[in-house]
């Protein structure tokens, strides 16, 4: 069958012209009556203005800003802890003060060929790995439920790092392993026995973590032979839950420095942040808290927010106010206290170490308080 082929029809459309203005006339007359040159620049100041930029948080003071690590002795001990795979606290925590500490001085490209500021220099090595099973709210380390394994090469390891760089100090901290029964004390002890043996004369600051109140693991660590056991309270007992892992508290890190001190340590030390919306009372009572426990050492430092995820800085605390809480320290008796917007737990711990404390200075401060209570008391007692 076939289909009648029937006629195709097009359809002619005309297009229909749109504007999606106004008309010329329109434009040039609202352009004609619209704001002029002296609009933008007049003297008056425009009340609603536009701000860029982040303003939920307080600006970074200039006294904060510091410059970039360069070095020989920042490259050294950079390159070396690269070669035997350990991991710092300095870098870790992204500390403001690396190219100073590892230098042992301001410039450290010329410290480092000066024997005695290499003496001054101070690293932060941080042992069992870099992944912490707890999550304070201020850190920046990784976390996991379960870390990587210990590495049983990693005391000597960095015993030979340390001999190496022939440092004055050391500091040895760690993340908190609460996966192992004794929360790493054993695999600490270890490094720090490591190090006396292949470096005497290099003093050796335990920064240890809490080992969740457990008081054998301090005594294990506080027994291998250190010179400084520190445990950093942080910040102030109200706050302690909002800053630090659910896991530690402020009684506890107490009970860690009475301990260590009662296992024969000569000198005990902690750290304290500002800036996290902590009253000026509160810090009293942290501090009085620290003498009832016989600490030696303690050191004020600003908060710095590592990243966007972290809590947020309450406030900058400007530079007198560090001074001011220095004085309040020293005059309660602290053996030495380190204040300032910068300083860090560790921050030039070798040159206090070898300037002050076992050079003899701190024996001859209370030597002499101890000289002065003998004299008063046998005076008194001829008065009698």
């Amino acid at each position: 069958m076939l289909l009648k082929r029937l006629p195709l029809r097009l359809s002619v459309y005309k297009p229909v012209r749109c504007f999606a203005t106004s008309p010329k006339d329109d434009f040039s007359k609202a352009l004609a009556n619209g704001p002029t040159l002296d609009d933008f620049i007049q003297d008056d100041i425009v009340e609603d203005t536009v701000v860029l930029g982040n303003i939920s948080q307080p600006r970074l003071p200039s006294y904060l800003k510091t410059s970039i690590p360069t070095g020989s002795s920042f490259n050294k001990i950079k390159k070396d802890l690269r070669g035997l795979g350990l991991h710092t606290v300095c870098e870790e925590a992204r500390c403001p003060n690396i190219g100073e500490c590892w230098g042992g001085g301001s410039n450290s490209s010329l410290a480092a060929r000066d024997e005695a500021a290499k003496r001054k220099a101070t690293a932060t090595i941080m042992l069992m790995g870099d992944t912490c099973t707890r999550g304070c709210r201020f850190c920046s380390v990784k976390t996991s439920r379960t870390p990587s394994p210990l590495d049983p090469h990693e005391p000597e390891n960095t015993a030979e790092a340390i001999k190496r760089w022939g440092l004055g100090y050391i500091v040895l901290t760690s993340v908190d392993r609460d996966d192992l029964p004794d929360g790493g004390a054993a695999h600490f002890a270890e490094t720090i026995m490591k190090i006396k043996q292949k470096a005497p004369d290099t003093n050796v600051e335990a920064l240890t973590s809490d080992y969740a109140g457990n008081l054998q693991s301090v005594s294990l660590v506080a027994r291998s032979g250190l010179d400084v056991y520190a445990h950093n309270i942080e910040t102030v007992e109200r706050l302690t839950p909002f800053v630090r892992d659910r896991r530690a508290n402020f009684r506890q890190s107490l009970s860690v420095l009475r301990h260590a001190k009662s296992e024969g340590v000569k000198i005990t030390k902690t750290s304290i942040m500002l800036g996290l919306g902590e009253e000026d009372s509160e810090i009293m009572h942290a501090l009085e808290e620290l003498r009832k426990n016989d600490v030696d050492v303690v050191t004020f430092g600003q908060y710095m927010r590592p990243t966007k995820r972290h809590m947020k800085v309450v406030r900058y605390v400007p530079p007198e106010e560090f001074d001011h809480w220095r004085d309040v320290a020293e005059r309660m008796g602290f053996l030495y206290v380190a204040s300032g917007p910068l300083v860090r737990s560790s921050y030039k711990a070798g040159e206090f170490f070898i300037e002050n404390a076992l050079r003899g200075k701190g024996a001859q401060r209370r030597g002499g308080q101890l000289a002065m209570e003998e004299t008063l008391s046998s005076l008194s007692t001829h008065e009698s």
